[in-house]
This record gives structure tokens, sequence and C-alpha cells, in this order.
């Protein structure tokens, strides 16, 4: 099968989807039928916790390879088998071998090992594949923040020129408040001491027609 059996849409485009998990590996002998085990090792869950998205990506990396499996005994089934025994036991490999035999008369470690390279192959694709686009999501959400830093940047630095002239501009009013007293008061004294005069004149004369009001009533 084609490396399309990969759907890894939502590792980079957020969906809405929830993704059902995978039943846990259980170990267990290969048993003495043409059936394999499902099960598959699980990884170490302590790798898991420093990376939140690990596991999700991890069974839509193991989908996949289901995925690309052919009919009939290949490299696929003897994963399959090793990893339900166990990885380690050189036994699994002697059972899961034989009962490829029982399957496929002409297996062979070469076959298994030629197989395996299609696997890792068609894995490597898919991998390069949304590595890009991983990476292009990536570079074009920097590049996002990047011109917003800068936008933002710009602005305060803007905000920051007009308050430095209001600030100017309001240490000039101040100053002009302060010069208003001393700019007028010339004008305003002079207006002060016309007023005086103008009331002092007024009193004066009409104190000198008074006395000669009065002398025209005590003397005629």
């Amino acid at each position: 099968m084609s490396s399309e059996s990969f759907n890894w849409k939502s590792l980079f485009i957020n969906e809405d989807a929830n993704q059902t998990k995978k039943e846990e590996a259980k170990s267990a002998s290969i048993p003495q039928t043409n059936k394999f085990p499902d099960a598959v090792a699980t990884p170490n869950a302590s790798n898991n916790l420093s990376n939140p998205f690990l596991e999700e990506i991890l069974e839509v990396y193991q989908k996949g390879f289901e995925g690309l499996n052919a009919e009939g005994f290949d490299f696929f089934e003897m994963y399959k088998s090793v990893n339900a025994v166990g990885v380690t036991n050189p036994q699994s490999y002697q059972m899961a071998f034989t009962m490829g035999k029982t399957i496929n008369s002409n297996l062979s470690k070469e076959f298994l090992l030629d197989k395996s390279k299609y696997y890792l192959s068609e894995i490597e694709k898919v991998y390069e594949k949304y590595n890009i686009t991983g990476n292009s999501k990536k570079s074009d959400l920097n590049h996002k923040i990047t011109q917003e830093k800068k936008d933002l940047s710009k602005n305060i630095e803007d905000l920051g020129a007009q308050i430095a002239q209001l600030q100017k501009d309001l240490e000039s009013k101040k100053l002009e408040l302060d010069r208003i007293d001393t700019n007028n008061a010339q004008e305003f004294s002079e207006l002060q001491l016309k007023i005086e005069a103008n009331n002092l004149a007024k009193q004066r004369i009409q104190d000198s027609i008074n006395l000669v009001i009065t002398g025209i009533n005590q003397y005629l």
C-alpha cells in the first residue's frame, strides 16, 4: 500500500474529531496457528511526559505502518510477532520465523530485511512530507510573530515620540502661564493708576465745583 495510508492532517491542522486511543499491548506467546498477535510494544511512558503530543503522533505512525502492510507474511508480521512476545527475546524471532515458514515456505532472512527497507523508506517519505509542513508552518508563525513585534515596537516608538512632544508642549505652556503676570504687569499697573487718577480727578473737580456752589449760597 502507498504512504497515503498515513492520515496526518491533524498533526498541523486543528480538527474537532477525537482520536480513539489504542488498547495497551498485552504480552502473549505466539499461538500455533497462522493468526499473528496484534499487540505492539508500548512506548516508554516516561518519554511521553516531556512532550504532550508524542503519544498521539506515535499512534499516527503506528496506524500508518499498519496501513502499509501487504498480504502474506513479511517484515510487518515479523515485527508484530516479536514485539508481542518480546523484542529482546531471541526465541521470539525463531518462533515467528518458523510460523512464517508455514505460510511462506520461501521465507528468508534476506527477504525480511529487504521488506524492512520498504517500510522504513515509506515512513521516511511521509516523515519528510510532514516535517516540511511543520517547519513551514513554524516559519510562517515565526514571521507573523516577528512582524507583530516590529509593528508594535514601531507603535510604541511613535507613542513615545508623541508623549515626548506633549511633555515638551506641557512645559512650554507652563512657562507661558508663569510669564503671563510678568508680561502684563506694566500694562496692568498703568491701568490701575489711570483708574485711580480718574477717581481722584473726578473727586477734585467735583470738590472745586461744590466749593463755588457753597460760596454762591453763602455770599450772595
